[in-house]
């Protein structure tokens, strides 16, 4: 029932944006949630669907900014810019920015601001306790605090891709504070043109 829910929403969002083609499939509905992707695990799947980053893009973005000169910059590459520190940690169970991240995301939220055709996504993750299904909504509010606190600050809302990858692709694996606190984190990997 919920997967006929999704797919009539979709049909009904596509409808009235005015799109020409309705072809939606169920796989493009369950690959979405809102505007957040969230990865299909079925063997079927290839990776993102629905407008984001799909199997054959996952690894060909470039981690490194191109500016609009088509030079690379160097700033994200300097481990003494704020720019170059890419990933924001999460205390148990929270979704809320720790006050030492802010001014990292205040960096990158002033680039993002400066350069409005660079792209960035979004990903949230989670330790691996808990359900699949919570620590995708987990990692989906993360990310999306995350995406606000940018949004706040002058980055533009068609800059993102915002995704959850729950606890699929952990950062370090074991049993212990050390470990989980490594995993509860958003990435954010900027996109090549």
């Amino acid at each position: 029932m919920k997967v006929i829910n999704l797919v009539t929403v979709s049909l009904l969002l596509m409808a009235i944006s005015g799109c020409s083609s309705l072809g939606s499939s169920k796989k493009d509905a369950d690959s979405m949630q809102g505007d957040v992707a969230v990865e299909d695990r079925n063997a079927d799947s290839s990776g993102l669907e629905g407008g984001r980053a799909y199997g054959s893009d996952m690894n060909s973005e470039k981690q490194v900014v191109v500016g609009e000169d088509g030079y690379q910059d160097a700033q994200f590459n300097d481990p003494s810019s704020p720019l170059s520190h890419r990933v924001v940690y999460f205390d148990y169970d929270s979704s809320s920015v720790r006050a030492e991240d802010l001014p990292i995301l205040e960096a990158h939220a002033a680039y993002l601001s400066a350069h409005p055709n660079v792209n960035i996504r979004v990903e949230g993750h989670t330790d691996d306790r808990g359900s699949r299904e919570y620590n995708l909504a987990l990692g989906e509010r993360r990310a999306l605090a995350i995406r606000q606190i940018l949004m706040l600050q002058g980055a533009s809302i068609n800059q993102f891709q915002v995704t959850s990858y729950g606890e699929e692709r952990l950062a370090a694996e074991g049993y212990d504070e050390s470990v989980w606190s490594k995993n509860r984190r958003v990435e954010l990997t900027y996109l090549g043109r």
